[in-house]
């Protein structure tokens, strides 16, 4: 099996997933080893020297005036893990705690961060053999870093607090055993250096970006087979129109509609409108600037996972540290309530064409709640609108951006802070919530489909109605259908949509 390097500096999101969800393994080639050895090296120079350094021989926070002994450094490191272990909550999911533990690393692994190469080591080790740790996923602000959820990881090293084998909790220690490792003995200023960093907003939120790009794609098709069963006018997508606003997300979604439709039978009949509504003719528009708000996402956690997220610094040749905010997390916040926003509108735009598609004052002359039998004994997919409706209504909630709010903390020493993961478990909600308002568009566009018959679907919009009918049935009469959003809901997930249509067309 092919093995990640951890350098420091050339993390992207798809490796971040490799290692979070599909567990690759991990490797630091002996170049990083070595700057990281040099790096301990001038620490100890500097220590020797009676240096005074900050969170090495010093208390932190409002202690950080206080000077200790440089053999309490040890001891420091752990009590400071310890007493910052402090979190609450449920577990993060297993695939962003491997995450926290990939970014974290990757801080360490540019040689500025005082540690020795046996502690950085220690993060290979946990992920390769899948020790996953316990981290609570409330209770950081976000500066100095994520510090409760990342010294809830670093408890790991030191063999106390607990951790994940095969999704098994147990004490840490046990897990360590279990997998033939040994508890690290941390040195002076190895504590800080593990959590004092804003990888945790930056894990949930780089799997959160990794996923809002593949739900953008799975949007577009949703929106697409909807435009194709409504026999929508398509004017509205014509390569000439949008090169005059030449916003980039507009025109690739444009072009991407376009393909999914071209060829499409129910299309070329006679039209009722000379112009749709704005949930139709708008989509390049708004899905457009969607995923340029998306990309701008992924742009700022890629940069924040290949830099030195940490306080202090030590510069190895000059032998001297920096001290800094390059913890404060408000980068990624800002990024994560933008995702946050512009998913959420992915789900706002789609549950107002579900409404069209179902209501009969609305969609074309098709069956009231795309039920052909029946009506008043069957109520065909009129709830579905219901549980769409909740959920855009839950994400216009969760969309309210946590960046704008700060509490000081200790004693007003850190008196501005980022509320980053706040934003980033929001997105990810906010996610969640929106891939099953699309994938109820796709279940009743498919639905409305049925009574375009003969008539052809798209290029592209043909085949994701083949897809979700190899798991879904037409609907007839009434049945349960929380099943069927349940199928939906894993055909978002996993992709399957977007692979078999991308066999045909790309959809970039």
């Amino acid at each position: 099996m092919k093995m990640i390097e951890i350098d420091g500096a050339t993390l992207n999101i798809e490796k971040v997933k490799k290692v979070a969800r599909d567990k690759e393994k991990v490797f630091f080639s002996e170049k990083t080893m070595e700057k990281v050895q040099k790096n301990w090296n001038a620490l100890q120079e500097m220590l020797d020297r009676g240096d005074i350094l900050y969170g090495v021989n010093t208390g932190i926070g409002a202690f950080g005036n206080i000077i200790l002994s440089k053999d309490q450094g040890s001891e420091l490191s752990k009590r400071m893990i310890r007493a910052h272990a402090a979190g609450w909550g449920n577990p993060l999911p297993e695939d962003e705690a491997r995450a926290c533990l990939l970014l974290r690393a990757n801080v360490l692994a540019r040689g500025y961060s005082g540690v020795r190469p046996k502690t950085l080591q220690m993060f290979a080790e946990l992920l390769n053999k899948n020790i996953v740790p316990v981290i609570y996923e409330k209770g950081s602000v976000g500066t100095s870093g994520d510090l409760a959820p990342l010294a809830q990881m670093a408890l790991v090293f030191m063999g106390e607090g607990e951790a994940f084998i095969d999704s098994k909790r147990m004490d840490a220690e046990k897990a360590l055993k279990i997998k033939g490792l040994e508890k690290i003995e941390l040195e002076a200023r190895e504590g800080l250096a593990l959590f004092n960093g804003a990888q945790t907003m930056t894990a949930i939120g780089t799997l959160a970006v990794y996923d809002a790009e593949k739900l953008l794609k799975n949007a577009q098709i949703a929106a697409a087979l909807t435009i194709d069963s409504l026999n929508a006018v398509t004017l509205a997508f014509d390569s000439r129109l949008h090169a005059l606003r030449p916003f980039e997300g507009q025109n690739i979604v444009a072009k991407n509609i376009r393909n999914l439709i071209d060829k499409s039978t129910v299309l070329m009949q006679k039209k009722k409108d000379t112009q749709s509504a704005y949930s139709l003719r708008c989509v390049p528009q708004v899905l457009g600037a969607s995923r340029d708000a998306i990309g701008y996402s992924r742009k700022q956690v890629e940069i924040e996972m290949n830099s030195v997220a940490d306080n202090p610094i030590f510069l190895t040749e000059e032998k001297t540290y920096l001290a800094g905010g390059n913890f404060h997390g408000q980068p990624v916040a800002y990024a994560m309530d933008l995702l946050g926003i512009a998913v959420s509108e992915i789900g706002n735009m789609a549950e107002r064409r579900v409404n069209r598609l179902l209501n009969p004052a609305l969609n074309a002359g098709l069956p009231a709640f795309l039920i052909a039998e029946g009506e008043g004994l069957n109520s065909g997919l009129m709830i579905t609108q219901y549980t769409a409706a909740a959920l855009v209504s839950e994400n216009k909630i969760l969309a309210s951006p946590a960046s704008v709010d700060s509490i000081p903390c200790s004693a007003d020493q850190e008196d501005h802070v980022s509320m980053g993961t706040i934003a980033a478990r929001k997105a990810r909600e906010i996610i969640r919530n929106t891939e099953a308002i699309v994938g109820i568009e796709f279940m009743c566009a498919a639905q409305a489909y049925e009574f375009q018959k003969p008539a052809r679907l798209g290029a592209g919009t043909s085949i994701a109605y083949s897809v979700i009918r190899q798991s879904i049935q037409k609907v007839k009469e009434d049945r349960i259908f929380y099943k069927d959003l349940d199928i939906m809901a894993l055909l978002m997930r996993n992709g399957k949509i977007i692979e078999e249509v991308e066999k045909t067309i790309k959809v970039i």
